[in-house]
């Protein structure tokens, strides 16, 4: 704890950079910061008259709260990813089995005074959106809850791996929490759990956000919005040229701007009719959104964004998609939103939450693992036709499974967990369930006898009338 402390107290100030070239530059040279990374990176694109899009998490916020695009995509990622619960899944020789619960999941169910765990996962991805990083760690005393570690406060502490005389790579030590003006937080490395989906090519450990790749799309969606605005703020009509002959007076000309702009300069004068005197002349230039054909230059921006973000376009009711947008195309897109985003982000977030939320006591090393139940999450349920077929062909497995000869308890515990193993047979054949050549009970050959008697006494009058 000490040395974590120390390599906090030594550290270098937060960089902020101005280029993308910049950014990689200080990427390679960032490891020799006193042996560990921090970095907080700030990007411009020079030349272009666009505000600065910040590569820091109060940059990208603003992006959120500011971009549609942006928050479209996040809030889709984000209410889908906070849907399941978690539970403990069995691991039946290396095959996931079935999934149980325990008292042991109660940080995870309520993380911390009024917490939830949508709350919890909500924070996860945005934090991992934003800033390509999410933190947590397990605080015991005063109770026991999960902390939310602001992710650019956070630093990573790493050391050179000496290996056969050499240095290979870098091993990580902790991490370091510090609030601005505060003393620092040493925590070693099995004490946090570190939300990183997508990695930073340029270093260890550290996650990036899926936002970097697609900053100057964001600008430009900005400017854009800046275009129509700037369109419907001067008249909405195209630029105009207007000359006067040359014998027009400053005075004048001044006189007849003044007017002009105060007669047709606006949304509100937008459609009047412009009356020009003599020696005026009207000339338009530029064009208008229909000849610049906006909506497809727009649109394609917003669909680089939305797959950035790994969300379809017509999930989110962007253009492009909803060119295309149909009952049956839905459902394809929301299968593979669901099968190659959001799945993938719920296994590495049940990996990363189980470094600090161990397995139940006493369940062997690699026997149980913690995990995510989605069964109850709407995005993903089948329509009714799906679902119909889904159960009808679970009955008649059930039913058959049962004939053969294996327990009804079992069979219901394999076809749930998708675990043949679970099965139990009972040892008994056929549809009786006999064992082969068994003498029947003496009570059913009782009844037997009987009932033979029975069908006797009952033939009789019938054969004796014959």
């Amino acid at each position: 704890m000490t040395s974590l402390w120390r390599a906090a107290r030594g550290r270098s100030e937060t960089r902020a950079l101005s280029t993308i070239d910049d950014y990689v530059q200080a990427l390679q040279d960032s490891l020799g910061y006193g042996g560990w990374s921090a970095l907080g990176i700030t990007q411009t694109q020079p030349g272009q008259a666009a505000e600065k899009a910040p590569m820091d998490l109060p940059g990208y916020a603003q992006l959120f709260a500011t971009n549609p695009v942006i928050w479209a995509c996040m809030v889709a990622r984000q209410m889908v990813f906070s849907a399941p619960r978690f539970a403990w899944q069995r691991l039946n020789n290396g095959a996931p089995s079935e999934m149980f619960g325990t008292a042991d999941l109660r940080i995870l169910e309520q993380p911390w005074p009024g917490g939830t765990t949508q709350d919890l996962l909500s924070r996860d991805i945005q934090d991992a959106d934003l800033a390509g990083n999410a933190y947590w760690t397990r605080v015991l005393s005063n109770g026991d809850e999960l902390v939310r570690m602001r992710p650019d406060w956070v630093y990573i502490v790493l050391e050179r791996r000496e290996f056969r005389g050499g240095n290979l790579g870098w091993r990580k030590l902790g991490y370091i929490y510090q609030e601005p003006g505060e003393e620092p937080v040493p925590l070693l490395a099995d004490e946090v759990a570190h939300f990183a989906p997508v990695p930073d090519p340029l270093a260890t450990y550290r996650g990036m956000s899926w936002l970097t790749p697609v900053i100057r799309e964001v600008q430009n969606d900005g400017l854009m919005a800046r275009h129509k605005q700037k369109f419907l703020e001067n008249a909405a009509t195209p630029n105009m040229v207007v000359r006067l002959a040359r014998e027009v007076s400053p005075e004048a000309f001044a006189k007849f701007k003044a007017k002009m702009e105060a007669s047709h300069r606006g949304v509100d004068n937008a459609y009047k009719t412009l009356y020009l005197g003599g020696g005026a002349d009207v000339t338009v230039v530029g064009a208008d959104f229909e000849q610049l054909d906006f909506a497809k230059v727009q649109g394609a921006g917003e669909t680089r964004i939305a797959a950035a973000a790994g969300v379809p376009p017509i999930i989110v009711g962007l253009s492009e998609g909803l060119q295309a947008a149909t009952y049956s195309n839905y459902g394809q897109a929301r299968r593979r939103f669901a099968d190659g985003t959001i799945h993938p982000l719920w296994q590495n977030a049940v990996g990363s939450f189980g470094q600090i939320v161990r397995p139940p006591g006493g369940s062997p090393s690699g026997a149980v693992r913690l995990w995510y139940d989605a069964r109850d999450v709407p995005f993903l349920r089948e329509d009714a036709k799906d679902a119909a077929e889904i159960q009808g062909v679970q009955s008649r497995t059930i039913r058959t499974l049962v004939d053969a000869g294996y327990t009804p308890e079992s069979v219901a515990a394999a076809v749930l967990a998708q675990d043949w193993a679970l099965l139990v047979h009972t040892g008994l054949f056929s549809v009786q369930l006999q064992p082969a050549g068994a003498k029947a009970p003496q009570g059913d050959r009782d009844r037997v006898r009987a009932l033979a008697a029975a069908l006797e006494s009952a033939l009789r009058p019938i054969e004796g009338g014959a």
